[in-house]
């Protein structure tokens, strides 16, 4: 007797937690799926190739922003108070940067590359240059060269789960960068170098993200006046680094 009501409870539990489990996986199928129909409505279709890469989307209006230079490079205009950053505490959140999008599936490695050359102004606090990884407005990372608070010139990454985390790295006495994300699936790893020879890693994390996603770039200024930045080199390549401590 103890037996038969000892398997009623058991497959009683079972019932329920198979319930849950059902209930929890349509509300995460529900939930993705109105993240998707956000995504597709604040995307927007643009075409522009610089490098090797066709940037074929935009959001918050990058079709404005951007040009091609005579000499191949790319210019990205960002006027005053557009910036990418959901603050832990909500006073500084703000998702209005444009920026250029390329759509990628992310079941197979991706590397994407670019020399940067953001404009510091004195008064241009968070000016920078970024490369993005982008699923939706709650889920991405920037890999950037910024100017922090004291006017100096840093790598910073910025990931974003519902909320932002903030990371500055090195600081770099030079005007130009090289910064690259690569991605084998499983990892994704960020990188800068001065000379496109010599990798420094500055971030590395499980890949979660779904199997569609953008890469991007931008320019940003938080703050005041305008970031106008030079991108030059624009490379994506699907493969990823061989070695992702030293990025190579």
């Amino acid at each position: 007797m103890k037996s038969n009501t000892i398997c009623q409870v058991i497959l009683a539990g079972s019932i329920i937690l198979a319930s849950c489990q059902s209930n929890n996986s349509a509300k995460q199928d529900e939930s993705q799926q109105t993240m998707n129909e956000t995504v597709m409505n604040k995307v927007t279709d643009y075409k522009i190739s610089a490098g090797n890469i066709t940037f074929t989307n935009a959001i918050n209006g990058a079709e404005n922003c951007v040009k091609l230079l005579d000499d191949g490079a790319l210019e990205f205009h960002c006027t005053e108070g557009l910036d990418f950053f959901s603050d832990p505490n909500g006073k500084l959140s703000n998702t209005t940067l444009p920026i250029l999008l390329v759509p990628v599936e992310n079941t197979k490695p991706f590397t994407l590359i670019a020399k940067v050359t953001p404009e510091f102004t004195t008064e241009g606090l968070y000016n920078a240059a970024d490369l993005f990884v982008y699923s939706c407005d709650s889920l991405w990372q920037k890999l950037a060269f910024e100017q922090d608070e004291y006017g100096n010139h840093r790598i910073v990454t910025v990931r974003t789960q519902g909320t932002s985390d903030d990371n500055n790295h090195d600081k770099l006495d030079v005007s130009s960068v090289y910064l690259k994300i690569s991605s084998d699936t499983k990892t994704i790893a960020s990188y800068y170098s001065i000379d496109k020879k010599r990798w420094n890693m500055v971030r590395l994390y499980k890949n979660c993200y779904p199997k569609n996603i953008y890469l991007g770039i931008s320019s940003q200024c938080p703050q005041k006046g305008s970031c106008t930045s030079r991108f030059e080199e624009i490379s994506l390549s699907h493969d990823n680094v061989s070695d992702f401590r030293l990025g190579e």
